[in-house]
């Protein structure tokens, strides 16, 4: 098939704080520099921010860097924090720590909608010369005959469900470049593949991965103030199961507020959206949403290994940023500086690599060393055994997160890092916990969805905005759905029905051969990546669908 091609000097996959910090750095440097250099940012979503959903408080440490004077320079920040709670739920009662634990104090910070940021960012970018291209999904990455990165494949448009042109079919573009910078969040696909090629995780640890399920409340007054953060332990986990909760006060009496659940669970019956539908019971939840609206939702996974699970960040044209590499700081649950900072950090390497005409991975090594001596790698190595030691349940989690607090980042023995290991294998099978069935009752007695103050999924995926062309061939490959109406539902029940927060996986009854099937109905795909992440199979393979499907997640 012919193709297009495009030379760029850098391109960018993934219209993130990351890449999009880095685009508009570079493009600076590269003015300072008196390069005259073409840059590229290419982006799935229907526009710049489309697929961005995050909590988020924002440490603006990076972005004053970046942006001295961003505030004047109008970013769109929704509050600075004004007040911070952190309280323990028991089933019935709130009870506020009396002291808010160092990770959760966030005075200095900002309250903010991470979609508006990206957007304003992206603005940046175009004023800066940088060439922007939403609905731009990168398919494939490009090499050369030595395994050199050489650029990106850009989806295929107008392809129908059984795979074939229809009358609008496009071909992917290919854009060439000297270097590519892959920012594409948790689990990119991209990312995904070029680890596995070139054995960029050899010698660390699995990455580990939890999923934030979020909600925008409108209320009918100011009960809860625009400034203020709350953080949650406690109530609907069980103590083995690592989540925890977040309720931000946003301007217009808009209240922001979602349910973390760490995807290295074992129940096999927990369901990350039920979780949060379980967490807004609660009497204090209760109260505050009473009156309220919902009106809008998303659902996200973060990385959340922390230094050990990182991979390695360059190989020959290629670098990664942001939260595709790993820099989130799970212990503050912030990753928005760090990949502001990445962003940044791999933009001056990039400089000097085509001041040096040299693109080898001898030249992009560069970027780890800045990374280790740049502020990010001190602070993930405080909280290098945050998350490991809740795989020992919530107490020895919290004693050992306080302990490190003292020790900087030490783990003196808790627990065994050789048995580390990715989070899908921590799910027991349904015979462990003695059940029958893949019934949610059996571990969700008594919650109702009243599409008052709960909903169902399909009832959140709406407020979510998701649009995809049906027409088109599903971007969820199942590689042997053999196993789903077998093994999978003996020994699991089919968990891909609970994990996946937008009712994409369902099992239906098939007249042929009286066993159940698995349907996809990928339309209704948040492009959060928990399918391929948590499968305990490993046989999901979650690709990029036509460019411009997805949520839509404005103000989020």
């Amino acid at each position: 098939m012919e193709r297009e091609t495009l030379e760029f000097d850098v391109v960018f996959v993934g219209a993130g704080p990351a890449n999009l910090s880095g685009a508009y750095h570079l493009a600076r440097l590269a003015k300072q520099n008196n390069l005259e250099i073409e840059i590229a940012v290419i982006e799935k979503g229907s526009a710049v921010g489309a697929h961005i959903l995050s909590g988020a408080v924002m440490d603006p440490r990076a972005l004053k860097e970046l942006i001295p004077d961003f505030v004047e320079q109008g970013a769109p920040l929704e509050s600075p924090v004004t007040d911070d709670q952190f309280l323990y739920l028991t089933s019935k009662r709130a009870i506020r720590a009396p002291i808010t634990p160092p990770p959760f104090k966030n005075h200095g910070y900002y309250i903010i909608s991470l979609n508006r940021l990206t957007a304003w960012l992206g603005e940046k970018c175009e004023e800066a010369g940088v060439n922007v291209f939403p609905e731009f999904p990168g398919a494939d990455l490009l090499y050369d005959e030595n395994d050199r990165v050489a650029g990106v494949r850009t989806g295929d448009k107008g392809i129908d469900k059984e795979g074939k042109p229809k009358p609008n079919f496009e071909p992917g573009v290919d854009l060439r470049a000297k270097v590519t910078v892959l920012g594409e969040g948790p689990r990119g696909s991209l990312t995904k593949q070029l680890v596995e090629r070139l054995g960029l995780d050899e010698g660390r640890e699995p990455q580990v991965y939890s999923i934030g399920v979020k909600e925008l409340w409108e209320l009918p007054d100011d009960r809860y103030p625009a400034g203020r953060v709350t953080h949650t332990l406690g109530f609907p986990s069980d103590t083995q199961t690592y989540g925890g909760g977040w309720i931000y006060g946003m301007q217009n009496n808009v209240l922001n507020l979602g349910y973390v659940t760490g995807l290295d669970y074992k129940d096999p019956l927990i369901d990350p959206h039920a979780e949060f539908q379980k967490y807004k019971t609660h009497p204090y939840i209760a109260k505050l949403l009473e009156g309220g609206k919902m009106i809008r939702y998303g659902a996200k996974t973060i990385a959340a290994g922390g230094l050990f699970a990182m991979p390695r960040t360059y190989a020959d044209g290629v670098l990664l940023v942001g939260d595709c590499a790993g820099f989130l700081n799970s212990q503050r649950l912030k990753g928005i500086h760090s990949a502001i900072k990445s962003g940044m950090l791999a933009a001056e390497v990039i400089v000097e690599a085509l001041k040096a005409e040299d693109y080898s991975a001898k030249q992009l090594q560069r970027y780890e060393q800045v990374v280790n001596d740049s502020w990010i790698v001190p602070e993930l190595r405080k909280v290098r055994n945050f998350h490991a030691a809740f795989k020992r349940g919530r107490w020895l989690g919290i004693v050992n997160a306080g302990l490190q607090f003292f020790t900087g980042g030490r783990a003196w023995g808790i627990f065994d890092r050789d048995a580390a290991h990715a989070g899908h294998l921590e799910m027991k099978k349904l015979s462990s916990y003695g059940y029958k069935g893949d019934s949610l009752e059996q571990r969700y007695n008594g919650l109702r969805f009243d599409g008052k103050t709960t909903f169902n999924k399909v009832t959140d995926v709406y407020h979510a905005a998701v649009g995809h062309d049906e027409d088109q061939p599903a971007h969820l490959h199942v590689l042997d759905t053999n196993i789903c109406s077998t093994r999978c539902a003996e020994e699991y029940g089919n968990p891909c029905q609970r994990f996946c927060p937008a009712a994409v996986y369902e099992m239906v009854d098939d007249g042929a051969n009286g066993r159940r099937r698995l349907q996809i109905n990928f339309s209704n795909c948040v492009h959060c990546k928990t399918c391929d992440i948590m499968d305990p199979y490993q046989i999901i393979n979650w690709v990029t669908p036509e460019g411009g499907g997805g949520p839509d997640y404005k103000g989020m």
